[in-house]
């Protein structure tokens, strides 16, 4: 990357600075109780260290802050639970832990929990907006960064990081994970004012991520062109589609990826892997008590060793047919959709936009549908936004644990999109549990049992 770039960007990211931090602090006396509320009626009690500045060059004092919690008994060996929300890559406020859902349920397993607050595509300071990418992400790497600085004297351990988001918090918590101490962001940290530590975590908890956004559209395209949906398209949507899909498979190939038995994954066999990977998901669901419709598109067979009817197979168009009835598709292109066919701006076309609030294209293909080719400076921006890029590059320390869970319902990006990360990380050895998860929506934070279970697991508490 080339430097001035680099200045330029963090010129960009530090201008319409407000209130500025004294300096990075944190008095272990300064703590505050608190309580909440499981919905099982347990009660769990915390100690609470609020708006902690993680930069000393604070652009945005709304945003740009971390909140702890210290549940009762934990030590300086606790895990310590780092839960993003961002949403649609916007800003995303400090806040507190939730009863309903995994910042809760941390605090009651006995993690410290951290939830960061970070800037967005429509976060703001006197008019301009301030936090266009990579911005979100380098205020989240900077608070792991506070949280490193004051490891010695602050409850928790730094080296038992764990991360978890949903959708675009997904993909922040995927970008922690993958993206550890890569030198690639570090100017911009040192112009903020970040801690200078290291960044990388000791696991990520994935919801959904919305990631790979550049390869996404197609991505989409091939999955789903298939459906009744894509096939009632106008013949300029069919075409602009086509080209998107056709695409996707030299992609896949470019990936050199291997399945768990060493074979290859691509283009031609993806389609059938996926099919195995929701076929799996249902017959757990059903094995559990779900009833799995014919109507899906699965084929039952016999009773092997006693277990009863199971699935045998998924006719993958009558399956994706029933998804998108769930919920409709996107518009073509998917994510990329600014000046496409006379689409609106998508929140990613606003996350790679300027200070002055316009939208920009972010892939090639669209760039070229406006006849325009891709700014370069976006380019650079896209990188750094994609996980895709950071497994396995020499630099980046990239979480050893992963937890990766994708609604076998969830249309907001394509299933292979989730798949090839779990793969490109299992394929680079790293300890990766990851499901296809039976019936459920674009969501996160659910089946938390599992979830802690795995928590547990991985961290020998």
């Amino acid at each position: 990357m080339k430097h001035s770039f680099i200045i330029a960007l963090a010129v960009l990211l530090l201008s319409c600075s407000g209130k500025q931090a004294e300096g990075l602090s944190f008095d272990p006396g300064a703590g505050t109780p608190g309580s909440l509320t499981l919905p099982t009626g347990r009660q769990v009690n915390y100690t609470a260290y609020e708006r902690l500045y993680y930069v000393t060059e604070v652009a945005d004092s709304t945003y740009q802050f971390l909140n702890v919690y210290v549940p009762e008994g934990a030590t300086q060996r606790s895990p310590i639970f780092f839960r993003t929300y961002v949403g649609a890559f916007m800003a995303s406020a400090a806040g507190a832990p939730r009863p309903g859902d995994a910042s809760g349920r941390a605090l009651a397993e006995g993690c410290v929990v951290v939830i960061p607050g970070s800037r967005g595509h429509n976060s703001q300071v006197d008019g301009r907006f301030n936090g266009r990418a990579p911005a979100g992400l380098l205020d989240l790497k900077a608070a792991v960064r506070y949280l490193r600085l004051f490891d010695a004297v602050m409850p928790g351990s730094a080296e038992r990081i764990i991360t978890d988001g949903t959708s675009a918090g997904g993909a922040m918590s995927a970008l922690l994970g993958a993206t550890g101490n890569d030198p690639v962001y570090e100017p911009l940290l040192d112009a903020m004012g970040a801690a200078r530590q290291q960044d990388h975590v000791f696991a990520s908890v994935c919801y959904c991520p919305i990631i790979d956004i550049d390869h996404a559209d197609m991505a989409y395209e091939w999955l789903f062109r298939q459906t009744d949906s894509r096939l009632a398209g106008s013949d300029e949507q069919k075409a602009v589609a086509a080209r998107l899909a056709d695409a996707y498979p030299a992609y896949l190939a470019g990936l050199d990826l291997r399945k768990p038995d060493g074979s290859v994954l691509d283009g031609g066999n993806m389609m059938e892997y996926l099919r195995e990977i929701l076929t799996a998901s249902a017959q757990k669901a059903k094995d559990a008590g779900a009833v799995i419709s014919p109507e899906l598109g699965f084929s039952y067979g016999g009773a092997p060793a006693g277990r009863g009817e199971y699935l045998t197979d998924l006719d993958m168009t009558a399956y994706l047919n029933y998804v998108v009835g769930r919920t409709p598709l996107k518009g073509v292109p998917s994510f990329d959709s600014k000046d496409v066919l006379g689409s609106r701006p998508s929140p990613e076309n606003s996350e790679f936009g300027d200070e002055t609030g316009s939208s920009v294209n972010f892939t090639a293909a669209s760039a070229a549908y406006n006849g325009r080719q891709l700014d370069p400076g976006v380019a650079e921006r896209v990188f750094m936004m994609n996980p895709m890029n950071f497994v396995g590059r020499a630099g980046a320390d990239n979480a050893p644990h992963w937890y990766i869970r994708h609604g076998a319902l969830d249309r907001d990006t394509a299933f292979p999109i989730p798949v090839i990360f779990a793969t490109r990380l299992q394929n680079e050895g790293l300890d990766v549990d990851f499901d296809l998860a039976w019936n459920r929506p674009h969501s996160g934070d659910y089946a938390l049992g599992e979830l802690f279970a795995w928590v547990h697991r991985i961290t020998g508490e």
